[in-house]
């Protein structure tokens, strides 16, 4: 792969080892426990912010990761870029274990996967300027310092940034817009196969936030990559993703295609979450709360489904036992759902009727 907007980059391409059908990445029981300090003697409570998490990312594909605050969004983003170390489970990455417990991910593995941060201003070394921060990661792995300098001028160019007006500015000079852009560049100076793009538009107002998601939609149809995109903006997720998964209390609850997700959520948590999205007519205002509650304390998650405690259809059976993430009946393929009210036969009093029942 060579950059399809400048001179041929320093850094070798990662290969594509499976072809297009093998999965890019797929997580696999993802865990992390914060452990607190503090309590009785000799106990240690802990913080359940990702537990058993499993997803997968195809070649070309952007999977939108939505949630409340809290939900372990930004903790699974980091795992799955191997920033942060999980307790248990793995990555495989091209057919290829990318991080196993107990397993350290070389410098040319690390290429591969890439993350954007969403505070723009905090991620940048305030005292290097940009040509500075954008030539550090390829010196790194050994491109020699004017080779590595002029690609930064090219991947400053990539990203709509003229090189004569930014390339010795500092980061207090540029706006967040363009600090944001700096970091996408970053990023694809490494030339990975995989962004992880947590809030990468938060801190930005609209009119920016449209030019930069253009621009990695840009990105990722003219180098090939990837994205998981986490967000808060139910609009942004569904304009930029194929697929999104939304998590709940540290665990996915349902996946779908973006389309069919909006179009026919599943699971009560997810229609509860659209439910909340603003109306563009201030005619259609919202008059009643579509979820009432705080999520429950992760220290001390509920017993079964952990979202029976909010949820307007929760019967004994959500108490009793967890639900497992399950294709829905009657949904397109791949619409997955952790809920018994989705299970035929589970026992539920909403859920479908096992095919071949008596009636």
């Amino acid at each position: 792969m060579s950059l399809e907007f400048g001179r041929e980059a320093p850094l070798p391409a990662i290969a594509d080892r499976g072809g297009p059908a093998q999965k890019l990445l797929t997580a696999n029981g993802l865990r992390k426990w914060f452990r607190l300090s503090g309590g009785l003697v000799g106990t240690r409570s802990v913080v359940r912010a990702v537990d058993d998490l499993s997803l997968s990312v195809a070649k070309g594909e952007t999977v939108g990761i939505v949630g409340e605050s809290g939900c372990g969004k930004s903790t699974a983003a980091r795992l799955m870029a191997g920033i942060t170390p999980s307790d248990a489970g793995e990555i495989v990455f091209d057919g290829e274990t990318f991080w196993a417990p107990g397993m350290k991910i070389t410098a040319e593995r690390r290429r591969a996967i890439q993350m954007v941060f969403q505070d723009s201003a905090s991620s940048l070394n305030p005292r290097m300027t940009i040509t500075e921060t954008l030539a550090f990661g390829p010196r790194a792995h050994g491109v020699p310092t004017s080779e590595a300098r002029a690609y930064a001028r090219d991947l400053l160019a990539a990203v709509g940034l003229p090189p004569a007006r930014f390339a010795e500015r500092y980061p207090i000079q540029l706006s967040g817009g363009q600090r944001q852009r700096v970091n996408i560049a970053r990023a694809i100076a490494m030339r990975p196969r995989l962004l992880v793009l947590d809030e990468p538009v938060s801190a930005l107002d609209k009119s920016v936030e449209a030019q930069v998601l253009n621009l990695l939609v840009r990105m990722r149809d003219e180098l090939g990559l990837s994205y998981i995109f986490i967000s808060h903006d139910l609009n942004v997720v569904r304009y930029i993703s194929d697929r999104v998964v939304v998590m709940y209390l540290g665990q996915v609850v349902e996946e779908a295609a973006a389309d069919d997700l909006f179009s026919a959520p599943r699971h009560p948590y997810t229609r509860a979450l659209f439910a909340s999205k603003p109306s563009f007519d201030p005619r259609n205002r919202i008059k009643v709360a579509p979820l009432l509650g705080d999520p429950p304390d992760p220290v001390n998650p509920p017993s079964g489904c952990r979202f029976r405690t909010r949820c307007p259809i929760a019967e004994t059976l959500c108490a009793a036992k967890m639900p497992i993430l399950a294709d829905v009946p009657d949904a397109p393929e791949g619409h997955r759902a952790a809920c018994w009210a989705q299970v035929p036969g589970s026992g539920h009093s909403r859920a479908p009727r096992v095919s071949g029942a008596l009636q």
